[in-house]
């Protein structure tokens, strides 16, 4: 695969991105992709090694290494070397429905798992996957591809995230009539409203969408499943239904002065500017806005960053992110080796916008939030932050406060991106289906069955907050579930 010696010859050479004093003006996206010359220099890189870790795409100590939807990488990477982006094209969607979203948005564990990373610098996969899927989008090779033949049965989607569309595509593919629900005004899910606009455009998604139109599958938006009413007419009507609502239940926090109304959750901060933007360029001023504000982001993970990076972009005074783990290690240690998933520091955009606005990561480690102090009014204008020791109780790994280490800083504006504590009450409810204790909903025999005989479930719904490769992934596994079922057989 590829070129014989390219990993000996060749560097890295990553997509650029534009400045960041620059792409903080506007919401696009700001990565330039590489000419189709250097892509094919990337692609040579590839080493056919004899085992290809960047497909393998199974947890190693709880964590994902490779392709959850084990992508035929070293298949694909050689297609591209040899100009032959058709057959590229071909390859990689026989186990992605949207690259379009991935090569944009997953963090490539595919990459953190390639053997060139072993002792230097991974292939360019998720570059190279967005060169194969924007070819083919802007040369006409994703035409729209309607089925011959329908089977006479009717599947219910409740959800269009990226686990409800790639369900939707798979069964519409097959030949079964899909409708797909969505409570929202657009169809997309954490695509459209979880995930910023600068991350993913959101014309990508609606390109996605007419696309499946096109081929046959009913979108609904404005179509809430949320009572039981509504619920037993889908399993009256439909042959089949597949919940795939994800895991949209913030995790709270409990400090004196937390219900002051400038302390937000994070999604619906997120939410609101991507609608604003959309509806009217903030025009209508119906998003909570940053400008000029102190901004406190409570959470370090890829939500609390796109909140960093949503800020800078309204014109925020300053912003601190909080992270109450240990600052990681820029390199791995040695009980974290190749082919796990790195454990290191992780810079993304929206740091690296802080740093060039504010000359300051906005991050601080083992820190968290005491008290919001509030106004005469009952607005949070400063907040008391405590730093955190590890300790170990009872064989777990625990955060705790150290006394005598108060701060208070001024605060006009607090996101709280602590994570999800499972999916949301209503339409668990709606459809009596059982949850785990960690209030995902459960499953039969560790399958997408739940305990209603007609009624499925896949994606963070099943599975708890994850990934968009992973939600991709189970709405392909729960369509071949679904198939096999009303069928008998699948060739999903």
């Amino acid at each position: 695969m590829g070129k014989r010696n390219g990993f000996l010859e060749l560097t890295r050479q990553s997509a650029q991105t534009i400045d960041p004093l620059e792409r903080i003006m506007n919401f696009q996206e700001f990565h330039i992709p590489l000419s189709k010359k250097e892509q094919v220099k990337q692609a040579a890189r590839c080493m056919d090694c004899g085992i290809p870790f960047c497909q393998y795409g199974q947890e190693i100590k709880g964590m994902v290494s490779g392709c959850p939807l084990n992508n035929l990488i070293p298949e694909w990477n050689d297609c591209i070397y040899q100009g032959h982006y058709d057959e590229a094209l071909k390859r990689l969607l026989k186990t992605n429905n949207f690259p379009e979203f991935t090569s944009r948005v997953c963090p490539a564990p595919c990459e953190k798992a390639c053997t060139c990373s072993l002792h230097g610098e991974a292939v360019t996969i998720k570059d190279n996957e967005f060169a194969i899927i924007e070819d083919a989008f802007e040369h006409g090779l994703m035409e729209s591809c309607i089925p011959e033949v329908r089977i006479d049965k009717k599947i219910a989607i409740v959800g269009s995230g990226p686990a409800g569309l790639a369900a939707a595509d798979q069964l519409n593919q097959r030949g079964y009539d899909v409708d797909v629900y969505e409570r929202d005004d657009r169809i997309g899910g954490l695509l459209m409203y979880g995930i910023p606009q600068m991350k993913i455009a959101k014309d990508i998604v609606e390109r996605r969408v007419k696309k499946m139109e096109l081929e046959g599958v009913t979108f609904y938006p404005n179509h809430g499943i949320e009572n039981k009413q509504q619920a037993q007419t889908l399993i009256e009507t439909y042959d089949a239904v597949i919940l795939a609502c994800g895991a949209r239940s913030p995790r709270d926090i409990e400090v004196p002065g937390r219900m002051a109304s400038n302390v937000i959750f994070a999604v619906d901060y997120l939410t609101q500017v991507t609608k604003s933007l959309l509806n009217s360029d903030f025009k209508d001023g119906l998003c909570v806005n940053a400008k000029g504000k102190n901004v406190l982001v409570i959470g370090g993970g890829d939500t609390g960053n796109d909140c960093v990076g949503t800020a800078i972009r309204q014109g925020c005074h300053q912003v601190i992110q909080l992270e109450m783990m240990k600052e990681p290690p820029l390199q791995r240690g040695d009980n974290n080796p190749w082919p796990e998933w790195p454990r290191v520091k992780k810079t993304d955009y929206g740091q690296e916008e802080s740093l060039a606005v504010f000359k300051k990561d906005p991050r601080l480690y083992q820190t968290t939030v005491k008290e919001f102090i509030q106004d005469d009014q009952g607005q949070v204008i400063k907040a008391v932050l405590i730093s955190l020791k590890e300790t170990v109780k009872q064989g777990h790994l625990v955060m705790e406060p150290i006394a005598g280490s108060e701060e208070i800083i001024d605060v006009d504006l607090v996101f709280i991106a602590a994570g999800f504590i499972g999916c949301e009450s209503s339409v668990a409810e709606a459809f009596d289906v059982s949850l785990t204790k960690r209030q995902n909903v459960a499953t039969v025999d560790n399958t997408y069955q739940t305990n209603q005989k007609k009624v499925y479930v896949a994606g963070d719904m099943r599975r708890g907050q994850s990934l968009v490769v992973w939600a991709i992934r189970e709405g392909r596994e729960v369509a071949k579930q679904i198939d096999l079922a009303l069928m008998g057989f699948t060739n999903l």
